[in-house]
This record gives structure tokens, C-alpha cells and sequence, in this order.
């Protein structure tokens, strides 16, 4: 505990003496420099240069090495894998993407892991000894102490132990979250929801999600299932079987959205941007392609509807396939909530694209490890793993 309150006080005090770190600790001289030249040995401290005297010996200046050590982050978004390695600061160092072959598996993904891992060593020049270990977001509800996956569509992982199997695989560390639940943390620290303690984020992809910050806490639920939106009764209800997408992503996901399109407009091409598309299309006066718009913009509204009416949220961010909807797509939605609920929250779009992920993986991974020793990494909860 001694050894993280001055790592603490080094990550947000630059260059302090001893002397310093004993105040602003409170902790005793002899305690700090044992301490402070334990972990200078350990590569975890700098001595940076000479201090101003205060009328005695010129104190030596240590700063916290923010390259001791690294991390990774990485999440699957839609058929896309995405990692980087990152420092202690969470200043981004390398990145890497891949796009995985469809349909795919929960042991094609683990193999893309390890390309991925391997690449991002070798552009860095990190060597993995010093990685504190890797935070992944995953489709799906992810139960992060057990780590398994307790509901997942899309990649058959249901029940599995899917944190131990990436571990024995890639020989580090692994955390697991949800991939809507990353990005919100990313877009919460380094975003367009930095300074907002109570937001809701809304994900459209493959599936349909929500990250919920309340109070600048996140908020998970019992279960950590809060936010599986796709599964409120928005649009039309099928009998559904346990383990498959929900009503609300069945109707308005982005995939469902593609086959809409090909339905009522032969000429509708791509799968990626699809309401980009249609938005030039209805631009253009095409009557279906403006039907078809109206309908999903006022389903997503029912979607936003059902959360702001419970969660009462100060800012709303869209990401995934609602970017592109633009200003006049945010007013249409703002018309219809201010019709619908007593209190309509500021709407911005997110700002760090497929960035935020990873991020929001870098910071939950920074905020739950620390390093106790040159070989040690303890996992807030009490596990412990060598770092060999």
C-alpha cells in the first residue's frame, strides 16, 4: 500500500524529491527512500536531475517511469479485431487490426489474438516480460470475475472459461468486459463523455448496446447484464431461443438494417455505412430508402426512449451505425423524445471511433493492476499471477 501511494502521488506530482514524496504521502523520510530505491531497482522510479536547495543539500528529482512497464488493449467490433500497446500513462504506442473471416468461432478469434499480439511485440520492440497483461472486450455478457461468457450470440462462447483458455494461450493476464462497456469507458476518460458523470452511450453494430455511467460510476448490474439493450421488445417479436439476439438488434441492427435495404431497393450495395447509404438515397428521393430511414430513426428513438425515461442521463452519446444519421438525424430523435419524456439529455456523437474500445480496455486494465514487485502483478480481488 506504502509503495502505491507513492507511485500515486509520482503519477500526479512530475519530478518531487524524497522529501516531497514524505509530505504528500505522509508516510516517514527513511519509509519513502527505502521504498523509492526499491523501486528505482525495479525500473519503476527515475532520478531525473538536481532540485532547488531550501537551504541545504540541491534534493535529486524522481520522476515515475511511465515505460516500465505496458499493457494491452483489444476488443472485437463486429467481424474486426483491434489491439494496441499502450504505457502506464495509457499513451497509445502501437496498433494493429484485423478483420476476421466469416463466420467465425471462438477458436478462429483466439488465434487472431495471438497474431495480433505477436505483430503488436514486434512494430513496438516491447518485450513481453513487461507487460502487465491485456483488457479484451467481447460481444456478449461477460461475467469478468468468473471469466466466462454467460450470453453471446455470436461467438459460441456461452458458459466457456474464456479468460483462462486467452491466458494458458498468450501466457499473460487477461480481463474480459463487455465491448459496448469498453467503449463507453473509453469515450468517458478520453472522449466526447469526459466530464459527464451520469451518460448513457448507445452502440449499433452487429448487435445493439448501452454503457451506463452513473455518478461517474459505472453501473453493470447484478448480473453485469445492465445495458444488453438489443434485447428490449422494440419492433416486431419472434419466439426467441436462449442464446440468440434480442427483438430490438433482430429489427434495427445494422446487419438487419443491410437487409432491409436489399429488400426494398435492389441497387443497395455494401454492407458497411449502411445508413450513411441510405441517407444518399433518400437524399437523392428515393421514397423507400426515406420510408425505411424514418422507421428505423423512430425505433432507435422508442429504444433511447425506454432509457431516458429510466435513467434520467445528462449526456447520450450514439456510436457504431447511428455516426452517421448527422444533425438532422439527431434532431428527428430529439423531437420525437421531447414528445415522448419529460426531460430530453444532450446528444453528441463519439469521437474516438474504434479507438474507444481500446482505450476503455487500457484504462480498466490500468485501474485494476498494479505492480507489487519486479515479478509480481496482483489483480484487484485478490488474484495473483507471475508475470514470467
Amino acid at each position: 500500500m506504502n509503495r502505491q501511494e507513492i507511485l500515486r502521488k509520482l503519477r500526479e506530482n512530475k519530478r518531487v524529491s524524497r522529501a516531497d514524496l514524505a509530505k504528500l504521502t505522509e508516510l516517514s523520510r527513511p519509509c519513502v527512500s527505502s521504498l523509492v530505491d526499491e523501486m528505482i531497482k525495479e525500473g519503476l522510479i527515475h532520478e531525473v536531475g538536481v532540485g532547488e536547495s531550501k537551504g541545504g543539500r540541491k534534493p535529486i528529482l524522481l520522476e515515475y517511469n511511465f515505460q516500465a512497464y505496458g499493457v494491452v488493449g483489444a476488443i472485437f467490433e463486429g467481424s474486426t479485431l483491434y489491439m494496441s500497446i499502450a504505457d502506464l500513462s495509457g499513451d497509445l504506442l502501437v496498433d494493429y487490426h484485423f478483420r476476421l473471416p466469416q463466420p467465425t468461432n471462438g477458436e478462429m478469434a483466439i488465434r487472431c489474438l495471438e497474431q495480433g499480439l505477436w505483430t503488436l511485440l514486434s512494430k513496438s520492440g516491447f518485450d513481453k516480460s513487461r507487460l502487465l497483461g491485456i483488457g479484451l472486450g467481447l460481444p456478449g455478457i461477460t461475467q469478468r470475475r468468473d471469466g466466462t461468457v454467460s450470453y453471446a450470440p455470436s461467438t459460441g462462447w456461452m458458459g466457456l472459461p474464456v479468460k483462462q483458455e486467452i491466458e494458458d494461450r498468450l501466457g499473460l493476464p487477461v480481463m474480459i468486459d463487455n465491448d459496448v462497456n469498453l467503449m463507453t469507458l473509453g469515450e468517458f476518460h478520453k472522449g466526447v463523455g469526459n466530464g459527464f458523470p451520469n451518460q448513457v452511450y448507445m452502440y449499433v453494430g452487429t448487435g445493439i448496446g448501452a454503457g451506463i455511467i452513473i455518478d461517474g460510476q459505472f453501473y453493470r448490474g447484478f448480473r453485469e447484464a445492465s445495458g444488453e439493450i438489443g434485447y428490449m421488445m422494440v419492433g416486431q417479436v419472434e419466439k426467441l431461443g436462449r442464446g440468440e439476439y434480442g427483438v430490438f438488434e433482430r429489427n434495427y441492427s445494422a446487419p438487419v438494417i443491410h437487409e432491409k435495404a436489399r429488400r426494398v431497393l435492389p441497387s443497395f450495395e455494401g454492407e458497411s455505412g449502411v445508413v450513411k447509404q441510405l441517407i444518399q438515397l433518400a437524399e437523392d428521393g428515393h421514397e423507400k430508402a426515406c420510408q425505411l430511414l424514418d422507421d428505423i430513426y423512430r425505433h432507435w428513438a422508442y429504444g433511447i426512449a425506454n432509457m431516458v425515461s429510466i435513467l434520467d442521463p445528462e449526456l447520450l452519446i450514439l456510436s457504431g451505425e447511428m455516426i452517421d444519421i448527422g444533425e438532422s438525424g439527431v434532431e428527428k430523435i430529439q423531437d420525437m423524445l421531447t414528445e415522448w419524456v419529460p426531460y430530453v439529455p444532450q446528444i453528441k456523437m463519439a469521437a474516438l471511433g474504434n479507438k474507444a474500445g481500446i482505450i476503455g480496455a487500457i484504462h480498466s486494465i490500468l485501474e485494476a493492476f498494479h505492480v507489487e514487485n519486479s515479478n509480481k502483478i496482483y489483480l484487484s480481488g485478490g488474484y495473483i499471477y507471475e508475470n514470467k
